[in-house]
């Protein structure tokens, strides 16, 4: 699988998935296990919630594979599922502040101060992230997610537009601003790969839980 991990892109990784190659979709989870950590994570979820919402995103990543047309990279398309599914969970479970500050902006649901999230606190050892994540929690969450996709995440300006369903110019604008509002701590030096560091032990539990799940699918599948 390390082989796997260096030699093929995406779109081959994908285009073999869909011919019958399903433990190769293990890379793709393995590529994209961070990015997608750190949207449910800036999105106000917990470490249990996060997970179990990526979970979802890659089984739906999956049953959907053969709609991906490439338009985009498939880091983008999941992280768009990611994001769909943060929303409809706060739909779901109605958490306070969860209307959007601007209906018409497409804005993502204002974020639910949950006393679960101190517990994630214990499993940040480095306390210039926690300084960091302590921040952008104050922050109003148009500036949180677009700082968390484009300063964390690495997404371009185009992408994160696109993302967020805002202009290109809104995201400069709202990353200037959060830039501003932070500047303080960031100052201090931190290294963006710090915040909601997905551990490597984590990352192995992901997908043996997707991987079991998508072998369900598949057997399913099969027996039609």
């Amino acid at each position: 699988m390390k082989d796997a991990m260096e030699q093929y892109s995406d779109i081959e990784i994908i285009k073999r998935v869909l011919d019958g190659e399903l433990g190769l979709f293990e890379v793709l989870i393995r590529r994209n296990n961070p990015v997608l950590y750190k949207i449910g994570r800036s999105y106000g979820y917990t470490h249990e919630d996060t997970q179990d919402l990526m979970q979802d995103t890659f089984v739906d990543a999956y049953r959907n594979l053969s709609e991906f047309e490439g338009r985009s990279s498939f880091k983008t398309w999941t992280s768009r599922i990611m994001l769909n599914n943060c929303f409809h969970k706060r739909q779901k479970f109605t958490f306070k502040n969860e209307m959007p500050a601007d209906i018409n902006d497409n804005s993502i649901p204002m974020y639910s101060n949950n006393q679960n999230n101190l517990a994630y606190r214990s499993i940040i050892t480095k306390e210039l992230g926690a300084v960091i994540e302590n921040a952008l929690h104050e922050l109003n969450v148009d500036y949180r997610m677009v700082f968390s996709l484009r300063e964390i995440n690495g997404f371009s300006v185009k992408e994160t537009a696109e993302l967020l369903s805002i202009s290109e110019s809104n995201v400069k604008t709202r990353l200037n601003r959060a830039k501003t509002i932070l500047r303080k701590e960031i100052e201090r030096s931190y290294k963006a790969e710090e915040i909601y560091e997905f551990n490597l032990v984590y990352c192995d539990a992901m997908v043996q839980n997707v991987m079991q799940r998508l072998k369900k699918l598949a057997d399913v599948k099969g027996e039609k």
